[in-house]
């Protein structure tokens, strides 16, 4: 079975979909431990993107020396190719985990996974001005509402927003996170159409984390706490990211964005059984249950379109 067949196939769509959902939904309560064991105070925002560079640069060397052991060319692009995964590393890793590594400081496991929900709902606006099979219709305009609703009540406490536990340094920047890494998706999608996905994943990642890594340590961050256990949960946080990303790009290259992006609703549901479990984090508040319930069924109503047989994505010009 060729590359595109097996990307295509529905039973795999659905497994490593949910993979990739499952291994991002495990880095939400990893993240804030990395924080503990690595001694990253809340506020040394220089520190975290050290931290931040130092996985994703690991993980772009992990995809990349994959790749070559496939034996396929890393290094058979043009000038401006890479110009073009520059730009990806720029926007999806050093930009997008930028917002994320902080916001995530000063937000909970629980609620930072599911505001992380709204790229799914960014995917599907600027896909609407993107593709002309993929526009805005009655269905995903009522699930956007529905899902951002969710959003709103797991940040609400003492019932009104004046009082909720919304914060721009935390939920704020996570959601400026998932609108750079939608944007950053749909880019990624229309450069790999005649590149290898997974190459252009790990120069993106490999690019975006050393950007990360001298801008921390150009601030004066540092790292320090590296023993068995930290150094194991760096690794693997590496190792989530190049799966991940790696078998991600590929999903889109071959299929229609609302296809992939609709299986995002399972990584706040990972996230936060994740968190509960990890954190110790209260997952039967019934804001939280709510919120959980209203985003998943704002994303079943944006993908529930009728008579779709055809997975597949066709490129169609703007």
């Amino acid at each position: 079975m060729d590359k595109k067949k097996f990307y295509t196939s529905r039973l795999n769509i659905v497994m490593l979909a949910t993979l990739c959902c499952a291994l991002w939904g495990s880095a939400f309560p990893c993240v804030k431990v990395s924080y503990e064991l690595f001694n990253v105070a809340a506020g040394d925002v220089p520190s975290k993107l050290i931290l931040a560079g130092y996985r994703f640069a690991l993980a772009g060397i992990i995809v990349l020396i994959f790749q070559g052991v496939a034996k396929k060319n890393i290094y058979k692009y043009s000038g401006k190719e890479f110009g073009e995964m520059t730009i990806m590393g720029i926007a999806q890793t050093a930009l997008q985990y930028t917002f994320f590594y902080v916001g995530m400081a000063y937000a909970s496991g629980v609620s930072g996974s599911i505001v992380n929900g709204t790229g799914t709902f960014f995917s599907i606006l600027i896909a609407h001005f993107v593709y002309k099979n993929d526009r805005i219709n009655f269905n995903k305009a009522i699930g956007c509402i529905i899902g951002f609703l969710g959003v709103v009540i797991v940040n609400l406490r003492g019932g009104s927003l004046s009082e909720s536990g919304f914060t721009f340094m935390g939920e704020g920047f996570i959601i400026l996170a998932a609108f750079i890494t939608s944007a950053a998706g749909i880019y990624g999608k229309k450069i790999t159409q005649n590149k290898d996905a997974s190459v252009v994943t790990g120069y993106q990642l490999f690019i975006g984390g050393v950007i990360l890594t001298v801008a921390g340590f150009a601030f004066g961050g540092s790292l320090t706490g590296f023993t068995v256990k930290s150094t194991a949960l760096l690794i693997y946080m590496a190792l989530l990211s190049s799966v991940a990303f790696a078998v991600w790009s590929e999903l889109l290259k071959y299929n229609k964005v609302g296809t992939i992006a609709m299986f995002n609703f399972l990584i706040p549901v990972f996230g936060t059984l994740l968190s509960a479990i990890i954190l110790g984090e209260n997952i039967f508040d019934i804001k939280i249950l709510i919120a959980l319930i209203l985003v998943c069924t704002g994303i079943f109503l944006v993908y529930r379109v009728k008579g779709e047989k055809e997975i597949v994505n066709k490129e169609i010009e703007c």
